[in-house]
């Protein structure tokens, strides 16, 4: 660890010993004594100075009351631990780990853009276009507590003054601070006492952008500004916004009944109302410092010859405000409220903005029309006057439902038992009919009218307040024709963006078919307006078919759906469904997006944010401004500077890999009767159900196995116990059998040249080296019965021999040695997550054996509640989890 940063680690170690004072205040210097052996211990066991039979005793005789507040102090310091990292980050701009030379910043590329011979005007249109929409999700990888967040966002500022601080003694009383913040962590519950609702979510992610995202944006464009200035003489204009915000909190419904017609009405409301109010303290700051008289005759014609011209429009525009305000209050609170002065659009906060901007430059105050006013109108570009769009998600079996329904109630037949074709005559009919197909009320199932209440929501809305409507599982062109009739039934006028969700593998290689078999309708064209929206789904397809097999295909229906889309002369948007982790999608941003096929980003790029990714890359103001600049380098450097297609060789080949990766995974996960008793032996997987996470159940049906549990507990519960497995599983296979064949220096060619395969294998490399075969064979032996046993060795030698076969592969001696912040940071957390894991597996001894009447614990509670903070410990030293 000599080379972790020197202000880094004396921050943890301020920390740290913060936290040991304040848990000797709490529990005593006995306590902190206990502590500090266990830490010294398994400080060893890293090592291999102890073995970690002595850890697991010394763990084991600890009294129930006493696993709790150990359990506490372990995730009490990762928590504390990411705090300091985080803040070395925000510092250094470092936002996601990078492997050797691959750091991306604007200067860079711009300047390489330049020495490939292109234009600075072509850069600037391409900057100006671009379109790149991120999309916060509540899918529950968030383990952390709102209220913690905020308490290890107040350890920023104080570690920022730390490093300012001009003399010892104010150095003293900022550490006095931090030990407040640090003893009000320590005294407050990590687990949530309930499941948040779906509009807590939506609260959260408003969070984010009134406490990081609003300061972040206006400065990003500054710099980018700055740059532009720079290359071609011109700045942004006043209403681009290369980034937007949208959001499925209160959304997405998909699988998740606590998220209705009226949750999604609130959310729209609430999101408007935030905006409303952030852009009032804005306009009473502006008010307050645009006291100049002199103006244009353009705003001296608006408000007459006063004294303070700026100050007199603005006073309009607060008040305005106030009335929005007032009016979405009412609304949530069910009353009736009318003004003639409420905003709806934003071009009436945009008019007023821009004619003070543009009477200050025409009046030579540009510095000042640069200042606050510019920053509030690149606000206004980005966030608009709803804050985020908002998407909607539902599964295709509900609008067959819906409308299998109506056609019986109609007496038209049964709509669930037509043919495609059939389906697709009777929706193109009925789009095209003036008519309405239903009476407002009629006799329907409770699902069913859920759905066109939804629907009906939609269509009250204000478009720009309004995403896509996504739709999970679709399969046919019928599906996206469904919901364009349920919305058109509910009141809907205008065309909305319908963007199909292809997950598994068989609907990743259907998808092509049914873009072309949309496109190929000429009342869907002429609906689309030139413009489709397509979602790849990362997470499910990994679960079907292992993370290498469905990445291939990801990738090669991406190829696919371009090509269609651009044969049909219509602008595509890939709407890319990623998590945090490997398993679902996850990896450097830069490296994801330059490694998507050549010709399929074209300026535009929709991705989801997801759990505690929003967290690490939007929660502090400078890691957003870096993660901005991320986004916005890689898009731009994939459209106008795109990788090479894959050589033909290296798609043969890779067709090889992964069938031997699918045939790999799916053998153990699906054909091996042992496989479902192992994973529920081994891992958290039955009692991560408990941890109050998020809104939505852990799995889609009450009964059923794995293929009814969602991606995300999948992958917490392999990640809790360091296997990690469904990022690996099948890459071994498919790796071994393409060397035997004597493949591995095409392989390394791949690496090397190929962003796609070179992203995969760099992706495989991490989640590599995040393993412990040591800890998992310690949750083995204490939880799984012998006869499965065999198993678990079987999956360990699968993961060494692959280690081995990478390691070979690049050539190296170790894993991410060209990726140090990684490799330390791993380092660092493992003497604190060990004695974590220990406690886990031996709570989970205790817990089952209380649940099966073996041994039952008048502690039980107290048991359980330290199995879940042990959860949270783990998931924060590895800093992902689902």
């Amino acid at each position: 660890m000599a080379n972790l940063d020197a202000s880094l680690r004396e921050q943890v170690r301020v920390l740290g010993e913060g936290l040991g004072r304040t848990m000797s205040a709490a529990r005593g210097e006995e306590f902190l004594a206990l502590v500090e052996s266990i830490r010294t211990l398994s400080k060893q066991v890293h090592q291999g100075e102890a073995t970690s039979q002595s850890l697991s005793q010394m763990l084991n005789d600890l009294d129930d009351e006493m696993l709790l507040p150990v359990a506490r102090a372990f995730t009490q310091f990762l928590n504390l631990a990411n705090a300091a990292e985080q803040h070395y980050r925000a510092r250094e701009r470092v936002v996601e780990d990078y492997r050797a030379g691959e750091q991306p910043g604007l200067t860079l590329l711009l300047d390489k853009l330049k020495a490939e011979g292109l234009a600075a005007d072509v850069i600037y249109k391409s900057l100006v276009e671009q379109r790149v929409e991120l999309v916060f999700t509540a899918h529950p990888t968030e383990i952390s507590r709102r209220t913690l967040i905020q308490k290890y966002d107040l350890l920023d500022d104080c570690l920022t003054d730390y490093e300012a601080c001009p003399s010892d003694k104010s150095r003293q009383d900022v550490v006095q601070r931090l030990e407040q913040l640090i003893a009000q962590a320590w005294h407050t519950d990590e687990i949530r006492s309930q499941r948040p609702t779906p509009v807590d979510e939506a609260k959260w992610g408003f969070a984010v952008i009134e406490n990081s995202l609003w300061e972040a944006v206006p400065a990003y464009y500054r710099q980018l500004d700055e740059q532009l200035v720079s290359l071609t003489g011109k700045t942004l204009p006043l209403d681009a916004a290369p980034i937007r915000f949208a959001s499925w909190m209160g959304g997405d419904r998909d699988g998740n009944p606590r998220v209705t017609s009226r949750v999604t009405q609130e959310v729209l409301w609430l999101s408007r109302w935030m905006a409303a109010d952030l852009y009032h303290r804005d306009i009473v700051r502006l008010r307050a410092e645009l006291s100049m008289h002199e103006a244009s005759d353009a705003l001296v014609e608006r408000v007459g010859p006063v004294r303070e011209p700026y100050r007199v429009l603005l006073g309009q525009v607060r008040e305005r405000l106030r009335a929005t305000l007032d009016w979405l209050k009412a609304q949530l609170d069910g009353k009736p409220y009318d003004d003639e002065r409420i905003l709806f659009e934003v071009e009436g906060l945009r008019e007023p903005l821009v004619l003070c901007y543009e009477s200050l430059c025409d009046s030579g105050m540009q510095v000042i029309a640069d200042g606050l006013l510019l920053d509030l109108l690149r606000r206004l570009a980005t966030f608009g006057m709803n804050l985020l769009r908002l998407d909607v998600r539902q599964e295709a079996p509900r609008h067959e439902q819906a409308l299998a329904e109506a056609t019986q109630y109609l007496g038209l037949g049964d709509y669930a038992q037509w043919d495609e074709q059939r389906r697709v005559d009777f929706l193109l009919h009925e789009l095209t009919n003036p008519r309405p197909l239903l009476p407002e009320r009629w006799p329907c199932s409770d699902e069913t009218r859920e759905v066109l209440d939804t629907c009906r929501v939609v269509a009250r809305e204000r478009a720009d307040a309004l995403g896509a409507y996504v739709i999970s599982m679709a399969a046919q062109p019928s599906d996206v024709l469904a919901v364009a009739l349920l919305l058109k039934t509910s009141g809907l006028e205008r065309s909305m963006r319908i963007a199909p969700l292809f997950e598994t593998l068989d609907d990743l290689e259907r998808a092509p078919k049914v873009i072309d078999g949309l496109l190929s309708l000429p009342w869907y064209q002429e609906y689309t307006s030139g413009r489709q929206e397509v979602m790849i789904g990362y997470s499910d397809s990994a679960k079907d078919a292992g993370q290498l097999a469905a990445s291939w295909a990801q990738y090669r229906a991406q190829e696919a759906v371009t090509h269609v889309c651009a044969e049909h002369k219509v602008h595509l948007t890939l709407f890319h469904g990623r998590g945090g982790t490997v398993g679902r999608g996850g990896g450097p941003t830069q490296a994801a997006i330059l490694a998507q096929p050549p010709g399929s980003v074209q300026g535009r790029l929709k991705v989801t944010e997801q759990g505690e990714m929003i967290r690490f890359k939007f929660g502090l103001p400078a890691l957003a401004e870096r993660a901005l600049e991320v986004y916005t380098c890689a898009v731009l450097e994939a459209t106008l500077a795109p990788p090479p297609a894959p050589k033909a060789n290296w798609r043969e080949l890779m067709d090889k890999i992964a069938r031997d990766a699918v045939e790999g995974y799916r053998a153990l996960v699906r054909d091996n009767t042992d496989f479902v008793r192992y994973f529920r032996q081994l891992t958290p997987e039955q009692e991560l159900a408990k941890l109050p996470l998020g809104s939505r159940p852990a799995k889609r049906r009450a009964s059923g196995g794995i293929e009814s549990l969602r991606a995300i507990p999948w992958i917490f519960a392999w990640t809790q116990v360091r296997l990690m497995l469904p990022a690996w599983l099948g890459s071994d296979l498919a790796l071994e059998r393409a060397q035997s064949r004597g493949e591995g220096d095409a392989l390394r060619e791949m690496i090397d040249a190929w962003p796609f395969f070179a992203s995969n294998m760099n992706m495989l490399e991490m989640v590599l080296a995040k393993t412990d075969l040591s800890i998992v064979k310690e949750y083995e032996t204490l939880l799984v019965e012998a006869e499965l046993q065999p198993l678990g060795e079987l999956l360990r030698s699968r993961q060494e021999a692959l280690v081995e076969r990478l390691l070979a592969l690049r050539k190296q001696s170790q894993l991410l040695e060209q990726v140090p912040l990684t490799q330390q940071a791993i380092s660092v957390r493992n003497p604190y997550i060990i004695p974590l894991h220990q406690l886990q597996s031996e709570l989970l001894a205790r817990v089952r054996a209380c649940e099966q009447n073996q041994v039952c614990s008048a502690n039980q509670d107290l048991l359980e509640r330290a199995l879940m903070v042990t959860m949270a410990g783990i998931a924060a030293g590895l800093r992902n989890t689902g």
